[in-house]
């Protein structure tokens, strides 16, 4: 899967415009121009496409997980080696690690985009290349954690969170059918009378960055 995609498809998910984009690659210590920006979220069709390097999306996901996570002293964000890969694996690591997901919540982004996988097929996915259960990731994988995210996050509220995801798969009983249906209509009524949201820092999943 082409990083340009990755960047793009995560941006979109969290709702992260350019400024806020570019203050996420200062956090890992880079100054990302506009232009090069503008370039690189562009599809391989469009005029004036350059290709996102493993480089580049490292630091994007690095200074997402310094947003996060906070960025521990006396260390710096650590750059990929000169003609060094990301693979799949690392990069559903970053994800990961910026989003402070677990197993089951990887799971349940994943079923979101009708994506099926089980925990042990998911743990192979982030052992080390040396283990014997390790597994590398393929584009398939990357690109419906990618969809379940937007699903999650850009679904104007609609998007199901994990708890009730997991939870969906049990019965609910005549009283928690009656309870969801007063909490929806709750819901309605509040989104019906919510400001529209636009396309800010403040808005981002992240907050003001």
């Amino acid at each position: 899967m082409l990083h340009n995609d990755v960047l793009r498809r995560l941006r979109y998910a969290l709702a992260i415009n350019d400024t806020a984009a570019i203050s996420i690659f200062k956090l890992a210590d880079y100054d990302m121009d506009m232009a090069y920006l503008h370039a690189i979220m562009k599809k391989e069709e469009e005029e004036g496409y350059l290709p996102c390097r493993d480089k580049i999306i490292t630091l994007f996901l690095d200074g997402l997980i310094i947003k996060n996570r906070g960025k521990q002293e006396g260390q710096k964000p650590g750059e990929l080696a000169a003609n060094a890969r990301l693979s799949n694996n690392d990069l559903l690591r970053k994800i990961r690690i910026a989003m402070r997901y677990k197993d089951e919540d990887i799971i349940a982004i994943l079923n979101l985009a009708q994506f099926r996988m089980s925990k042990s097929e998911l743990s192979a996915l982030f052992r080390k290349p040396d283990h014997r259960n390790y597994k590398p990731a393929g584009d398939q994988v990357v690109r419906n954690l990618l969809q379940g995210m937007v699903k999650k996050y850009r679904s104007g509220g609609k998007g199901a969170s994990t708890s009730s995801v997991v939870a969906s798969h049990s019965p609910a009983t005549k009283s928690q059918r009656t309870a969801q249906g007063k909490n929806e209509g709750t819901a309605r009524k509040k989104e019906n009378t919510a400001p529209k949201k636009t396309d800010s820092p403040s808005n981002s999943v992240w907050g003001k960055v």
